[in-house]
């Protein structure tokens, strides 16, 4: 979700600009919000608040348990493995958007991810990716790199430290690809 008080203070802003600097004010406003504004629910509850990954790389992945691209559950846990304890976070997104993939609820989705694939990076509750109902990150996503939307399932958003897009994966790349890696790598090196 975005944050109030950035909601709040883009509103003030533009209220009390001249009203030839408003369309600029709210631009701005816009454009300085993070992924760290938004959170998704958990899977198992509660939130997963991107908020608490500030200056940390996260990559956000939409999800789907009956799918080609399945079994990139193994290689973004490979990821985690691999990157965690440096300060990378992956956020699973289950979404039922394309091809009607992630039909379950939360056991099947869990049973899925957890029990077949030994996930242990958080998982989100079931959202939508695309379209007018998608979750506002994709949104904001969207937004931010128009052409780079998610087309399936197992579409990766890398976020960097500063809490901007620094990379965009279609399904197809391989979290073990190298390309990927060499994103992470950099993220976790900017400073």
């Amino acid at each position: 979700m975005i944050d109030r008080r950035t909601v709040v203070t883009a509103a003030l802003a533009a209220i009390a600009a001249p009203v030839s600097a408003r369309p600029a004010l709210a631009q701005a406003a816009m454009s300085r919000i993070t992924a760290y504004a938004f959170s998704f629910p958990a899977l198992a509850g509660g939130d997963i608040r991107l908020a608490e990954y500030a200056g940390r790389p996260v990559m956000v992945v939409n999800t789907a348990s009956l799918c080609g691209y399945t079994p990139q559950y193994a290689g973004l846990q490979e990821l985690w493995t691999e990157f965690h304890d440096r300060g990378l976070s992956i956020i699973g997104v289950p979404s039922n958007d394309f091809g009607g993939q992630e039909p379950g609820g939360a056991t099947e989705i869990a049973q899925t991810a957890r029990h077949d694939y030994s996930v242990t990076f958080p998982i989100a509750a079931k959202a939508m990716v695309v379209g007018p109902n998608a979750h506002p990150f994709y949104k904001w996503a969207a937004e931010a790199r128009p052409k780079d939307v998610p087309r399936w399932n197992f579409h990766k958003y890398l976020v960097g430290r500063d809490g901007y897009l620094a990379e965009v994966f279609a399904s197809a790349v391989e979290p073990s690809d190298t390309r990927v890696k060499t994103a992470i790598a950099k993220a976790l090196a900017d400073t």
